[in-house]
C-alpha cells in the first residue's frame, strides 16, 4: 500500500536508551520544514502525521527496554479506491540498535526485517578432488559464496614419466590447492580481522578436508571455530546439502535444520497413512476450526486468501471460503464463483495475516517454513504449502462436511 500524495507515511526507530523528548524535539524540527511544502495536500497530510506521531510518543513515559518502532501515515490501496489511516507503535522482540526518521510514501520495514534474520551464521567448505565450494547458512537462507574447480593428475602417471618425479609434481599440485582453498577461505569467512561466521564445517569426499584443517597454512582463527568434519559422498551443492544433514547436532537451533526435521517428520506420518495429519488449504483449515491441529505448518508465500461471504441461500449465515490470491481482490465488494453464483463479500484477508491474529484462538502452535530446502520445495509443490499435525484423530465424515475450492462452493453442503 502507497501514501497517495507524496511523502506522508513516517517510520520511527529509537532506539534502546534515546530519551522520548529528543525526538519529540525533532519531530518539532521537521513539522517546521513540513511547512514549506509547496503542495497544499502533501503539507497537511505530512503535518498531520507528524501530530499523531507526537501524540502516540506521549503514551510512552520512556523508551522501552528493545527499543520503540512508531508507523503513521494514511495509506491507499492500489487502485486508490479506499483508504486507512495507521499510527502504529510496539516495542520489538529484541533490541534493535539504530535510529531511524523517513518519511516517504512507503513504510521503511527493513530495520524490522533484519531483527527477524538468524544471528547464528555457520561456514561450509565442501572440499574434494574436482573442486571446492565456500557457502554459508544463517537462518533458513542457504547462500553459495564461491565455487572452484580444478583438474589433479591421478595416482598413476603416463608410461615413460619417473614414477618419482610424478608422485613430487603430483604432491606439488595438490600442496598448491590446498594452498589456495586455504587463501579463499580466508577472504570468505574472514572480515575486520575476525570471523564472520559463529562456526565452520569442512566436508568432502577425499582426505583434503583433513589436510585443509591441519596445515599451517589454514588460517589459525578459522581453525578454532571449526564445529565439525564430514565425509560427504558428493561434491559442490550436493555435498552442501549432505554436510548440513551431517552435521545438524554441530548446529544447534539453527532454523533451516530445524525445517528440514519438521517436514521430514511430517512425511513420515504421510508415508505410514497416519490420521494424525492434516494437508492442503481446506481441510487443515476446517481442522483448525474444530481445535484439531497441534501443531501447524504454514509456508511463508501462501498465496491464499480467507474470504468470508454473506450466504445467498440465508442472509443471517456466512460462508467462508479460501481462494487464490488472484481469485479475488482484497477490496471486493463481490465475489462470483464458477457456477456463476454471485456473493457479497464481509471480510478478505490474506490467509497468512489471518492466522498469525487467530492461531493462538484453537489453541494451535504455527510454524512457517521457507521452500529453501528440498524437503520445503516437496511440502510447497506436494501439499500445497499447508498441513499440520493434529492432536486427536478426526473421522473421515466430519472432514468431509467442509468443502471449499477456488471458485468451487456447494451452499447444501458447506457450511462455517
Amino acid at each position: 500500500m502507497l501514501a497517495r500524495n507524496g511523502t506522508s507515511m513516517i517510520s520511527l526507530i529509537i532506539p534502546p536508551g534515546e530519551q522520548i523528548s529528543k525526538t519529540q524535539k525533532k519531530l518539532l524540527e521537521e513539522a517546521g520544514k513540513a511547512s514549506n511544502i509547496k503542495s497544499r495536500v502533501n503539507r497537511q497530510s505530512v503535518e498531520a502525521a507528524l501530530i499523531s506521531t507526537r501524540e502516540r510518543l506521549k503514551l510512552w513515559p520512556k523508551t522501552p527496554t528493545n527499543g520503540l518502532v512508531v508507523y503513521c501515515g494514511t495509506v491507499f490501496s492500489e487502485d486508490g479506491r479506499s483508504e486507512k489511516k495507521y499510527t502504529i507503535d510496539f516495542e520489538p522482540f529484541k533490541p534493535i540498535n539504530r535510529s531511524l526518521y523517513y518519511c516517504g510514501e512507503r513504510f521503511d520495514v527493513e530495520p524490522l526485517k533484519e531483527l527477524l534474520e538468524d544471528d547464528k551464521r555457520f561456514g561450509f567448505i565442501v572440499m574434494d578432488g574436482n573442486g571446492t565450494l565456500f557457502g554459508t547458512l544463517q537462518g533458513s537462507s542457504k547462500s553459495i559464496l564461491q565455487t572452484i574447480k580444478v583438474d589433479l593428475p591421478k595416482k598413476h602417471g603416463r608410461g615413460g614419466q619417473s614414477a618419482l618425479r610424478f608422485a613430487r609434481l603430483r604432491e606439488e599440485k595438490r600442496h598448491n590447492y590446498v594452498r589456495k582453498v586455504a587463501e579463499l577461505a580466508t577472504l570468505n569467512f574472514i572480515t575486520n580481522d575476525r570471523p564472520n561466521v559463529i562456526g565452520l564445517v569442512l566436508a568432502g569426499s577425499a582426505d583434503f578436508k583433513v589436510k585443509l584443517s591441519q596445515s599451517g597454512l589454514f588460517d589459525p582463527r578459522l581453525v578454532e571455530i571449526i564445529v565439525k568434519i564430514v565425509d560427504v559422498s558428493y561434491g559442490f551443492e550436493n555435498g552442501f546439502n549432505q554436510a548440513i544433514t551431517l552435521s545438524e547436532d554441530a548446529l544447534g537451533n539453527v532454523k533451516y535444520v530445524q525445517e528440514k526435521k519438521l517436514i521430514a517428520k511430517f512425511f513420515e506420518e504421510i508415508n505410514v497413512d497416519s490420521p494424525k495429519v492434516a494437508f492442503g488449504v481446506e481441510d487443515t483449515m476446517r481442522m483448525l476450526e474444530m481445535s484439531a491441529v497441534e501443531n501447524l505448518i504454514i509456508w511463508e508465500n501462501l498465496e491464499y486468501m480467507r474470504a468470508t461471504f454473506k450466504d445467498p441461500a440465508n442472509e443471517e449465515s456466512t460462508i467462508v471460503m479460501f481462494l487464490k490470491k488472484d481469485a479475488i481482490a482484497p477490496d471486493a465488494k463481490t465475489y462470483k464463483d464458477a457456477k456463476g453464483v454471485e456473493y457479497q463479500v464481509i471480510q478478505s484477508i490474506m490467509l497468512n495475516e489471518w492466522l498469525i491474529e487467530n492461531y493462538r484462538k484453537y489453541g494451535a502452535r504455527m510454524q512457517f517454513i521457507t521452500d529453501k530446502s528440498q524437503e520445503g520445495v516437496q511440502f510447497v509443490k506436494g501439499f500445497g504449502g499447508c498441513g499440520g499435525f493434529l492432536r486427536y484423530n478426526v473421522p473421515a465424515a466430519e472432514t468431509q462436511t467442509y468443502k471449499v475450492e477456488g471458485g468451487e462452493f456447494d451452499p447444501e453442503n458447506d457450511f462455517i
